[in-house]
Order: structure tokens, then C-alpha cells, then sequence
């Protein structure tokens, strides 16, 4: 297994002015010296049109592009803020959704493995979505893994905001879904309800992972890592961790930090130190 960056590692050296998609990736293939990006639309979004947050124009995705293949790069995650797809109000979900299929378009222009798009809801309800919402939140993943599968990617929410907290609510929503291309990107141990056993109900429709500096200093990491490998996770192990200030130094020490749990894991099994670049 492999780690990658997640871009908003460095989302406070982005606000500072200090950096934009092309010095992330950069960064990221000359600094830490990685042929893969976790790419976070937040470079490239305007974010002063919340929650829609408007993508930019085609011309300057390509560009993205160029650079990406310039550098022999690949994007093994696109995650996707402002095209959430729930929302109480029926005129925003149709906004949220017209801006989802933009994105969609963009991710295929990416080359994005796998794409985060989240179910929507807010950060303190984690509660079982109604009939309606869940109803919608099946129907458009659905829509969006026939989308995903013609095209060579996976797509699926990331544990972020309301029964994506959830993670019964998840495997039900998977099992709703039944389709080969949905699954989770996992924000490790990030859960509100049934924390202890969260990532562990999810895990068999893992398919990307985010390590934060609490998770990597965790008890249960190693456990936890163990637990992926035995359920058949062969995605990335992302590094997410958008600390207040020193965000090169601190992404920096939490690679080192999943690196070295990822030699303890495969010690442990049995398998033997692996080479993680």
C-alpha cells in the first residue's frame, strides 16, 4: 500500500496565499517525492458562492491536467466539496446536483480513481436520514456509480457531515446502493455515533482512506490498519491534516507517522517490512 496527500493539508497555506493547485502538486512530486495526488476541489472552486461553490471553468481543469501528466502523476482521490447531495430545500438539491455533474465531468478530465462526493446534512445531525432523503441519497448515487463505472472510477461520500457520521447508516446506504463502483472514502475513527466499531462496518466498501494527526497517534491505528488489510483494502492511505501553521513540516511527520504503522502492520502480519515511497 501507498500513501497520498490530502490537499487540504495545506488548505491554511492556500488561505495565506502561499500556495494554488500547481504548487500543491509541486509539492507533492518534488517535495515529498509522490507520483500520486489526493486532489481537494478547494484550490479551484470559488468559496465565496457557498454551498454551491462554483467549479472553475473547463480550460483551466485541463490545465490541471497538462501538469498532472507533465509530472507522470496520477490522482488516486478527487474529493469534492459544494455538490453535496441532500439538502431540505428541493431548488437547492437541484443546484447541488447540476454542480455535482460538473464535477463529474472534471473528475473524467482528472483521471480521478476515485471520487468523493458527500450525502449532505449537517455536522451535529447524524441521525437516520428520513424516507425521503434516503430515497434521493440512493437514487443519485446510483445514478452517479453507472456514471462512475463507465468511466473507470469509484465515487461514494466520505464519513464528513450528517448520516454520513453514521456508519449503520452507511452500510445501509451501501447495501441500497448495490453497485460495484460506490463505496467510502474512510476518515479514520471519524465517526459520531458507534465510534469503537465505525470504520470496521464500512470497511468492505472502502475504497480510499484519510489518516488525521488523532488517528495516526491513536490506540487503535495498528488495529485499525490490520482490520483494512484483512477485509481486502488495497486503496491509498491518505494523510488529511490541515494544521494551524508549519503545514509543510507537519505533513511531513504524519507521513513519517502512517509509515511507520504501515511497517509495524506488515511486520506484524508476517509479510515484512514493505517499501513505502
Amino acid at each position: 500500500m501507498n500513501i497520498s496527500i490530502g490537499g487540504y493539508s495545506f488548505n491554511n497555506t492556500y488561505l495565506e496565499g502561499k500556495m494554488d493547485i500547481f504548487g500543491y502538486l509541486e509539492t507533492v512530486k518534488f517535495r515529498y517525492r509522490m507520483d500520486v495526488v489526493d486532489l481537494w476541489n478547494g484550490f479551484f472552486i470559488d468559496r465565496s458562492s457557498k454551498p454551491i461553490m462554483k467549479l472553475a471553468e473547463e480550460s483551466y481543469i485541463r490545465k490541471i491536467r497538462e501538469a498532472l501528466d507533465e509530472k507522470e502523476m496520477r490522482v488516486v482521490n478527487f474529493a469534492i466539496d459544494g455538490a453535496h447531495l441532500w439538502d431540505p430545500d428541493k431548488e437547492m438539491r437541484q443546484h447541488l446536483y447540476d454542480n455535482a455533474l460538473l464535477h463529474l465531468k472534471a473528475s473524467v478530465i482528472l483521471g480521478a480513481e476515485t471520487v468523493r462526493i458527500d450525502t449532505g446534512g449537517s455536522y451535529e445531525d447524524w441521525e437516520a436520514m428520513s424516507d425521503e432523503q434516503f430515497e434521493y441519497t440512493v437514487k443519485r448515487y446510483q445514478e452517479f456509480s453507472e456514471y462512475a463505472a463507465d468511466h473507470g472510477f469509484l465515487i461514494g461520500p466520505e464519513n464528513h457531515m450528517g448520516a454520513s457520521l453514521n456508519p449503520n447508516e452507511m452500510k445501509r446506504l451501501a447495501e441500497a446502493v448495490d453497485h460495484p463502483a460506490f463505496g467510502f472514502l474512510v476518515h479514520l475513527g471519524r465517526w459520531k455515533e458507534n465510534q469503537a466499531e465505525g470504520d470496521s462496518i464500512v470497511a468492505p466498501w472502502a475504497y480510499h482512506t484519510h489518516f488525521d494527526e488523532e488517528t495516526a497517534d491513536g490506540t487503535h491505528a495498528l488495529e485499525t490498519i490490520h482490520m483494512l488489510q484483512e477485509s481486502g483494502y488495497k486503496g491509498y492511505w491518505g494523510v488529511e491534516y490541515n494544521a494551524p501553521k508549519n503545514q509543510y513540516v507537519e505533513t511531513e511527520l504524519l507521513i513519517t507517522k502512517v509509515k511507520k504503522l504501515l511497517i509495524e502492520a506488515d511486520q506484524q502480519s508476517g509479510r515484512g517490512a514493505q517499501h513505502y515511497e
